[in-house]
């Protein structure tokens, strides 16, 4: 009993149990090659959404994000696309609706986070984090609306935004960050009011400290200092437990949740 219970809880954890309560619904996910993008794109799928799969030069991992899924028993499929490009993100809506029918949740996880002092920061830079968080998040949002108010009809439909600790706590050498997930936030409030009448809705959820590989693009290799502490559970996140979030936010246990910023970093700061 105690190990299958010990497997339970590893599933949980990974954001993997099985279910079929997304069964024949449809999901795009951002920034999905890898980490937290990669385990909410996983998870949906094993609720038994479809699920497109979004990177912008990461393609060799978004496929691997692919192949995961469909091992799984999963529906996925990968496209390339660059969030802040409107002509591309159309595309990638189109596509994702040819190939699955329908398009029922957006998950804007897209995003660039260098590590860079304030006074070494390039305005380039600065529109740069601004562009791929907030414009991104903006231009998916507005490319996916028509479908998600049809699938709003039969269901509801949800969108997701992945927003960061920083933007609540701060951190040091984030202030593009900072400001961009801070605007995210006051994004999701305001999409929350505009399209709460319509069966949508519109959520926030915060990652707090969480292992993820490193070497990602726009990260650096070494955590920095302000991001090495230990949160009151005594350990660092997994992606998964973010996806889980996710998961249940796009579930039909959750459609009295809207407009909110859900914290889910094992007691690392609490609001």
């Amino acid at each position: 009993m105690g190990n299958r219970a010990g497997v339970l809880r590893q599933m949980i954890t990974t954001g993997l149990r099985k279910g079929n309560e997304l069964e024949g619904r449809v999901a795009l996910v951002t920034g999905a090659a890898r980490n937290i993008g990669r385990a909410i794109a996983r998870s949906l799928a094993a609720g038994g959404a479809a699920v497109m799969v979004n990177a912008n030069t990461s393609r060799e991992d978004a496929d691997k994000t692919v192949a995961m899924i469909k091992a799984d028993g999963g529906k996925a499929a990968c496209y390339m696309a660059d969030v802040t490009d409107v002509a591309a993100v159309q595309s990638m809506v189109g596509e994702t609706v040819k190939q699955f029918g329908r398009l029922d949740f957006l998950v804007n996880n897209g995003s660039w986070r260098p590590d860079i002092k304030f006074e070494e920061t390039t305005l380039e830079q600065w529109r740069r984090v601004l562009s791929v968080t907030l414009d991104g998040a903006f231009i998916c949002t507005q490319a996916c609306l028509p479908h998600l108010l049809r699938a709003a009809n039969t269901g509801g439909a949800s969108i997701i935004n992945i927003g960061g600790l920083t933007g609540h706590q701060g951190a040091f050498n984030r202030v593009h960050v900072i400001a961009a997930k801070s605007g995210l936030a006051g994004m999701t409030k305001g999409l929350a009011y505009d399209f709460a009448d319509k069966n949508i809705t519109v959520n926030c959820v915060v990652p707090g400290p969480i292992d993820t590989a490193r070497g990602e693009p726009g990260l650096a290799a070494e955590r920095p200092e302000n991001r090495k502490a230990i949160p009151l559970v005594g350990r660092r996140g997994e992606p998964g437990e973010i996806a889980a979030m996710v998961r249940m936010l796009c579930g039909p246990d959750a459609r009295f949740i809207t407009g909110q910023s859900l914290h889910v970093n094992g007691g690392a700061w609490m609001p």
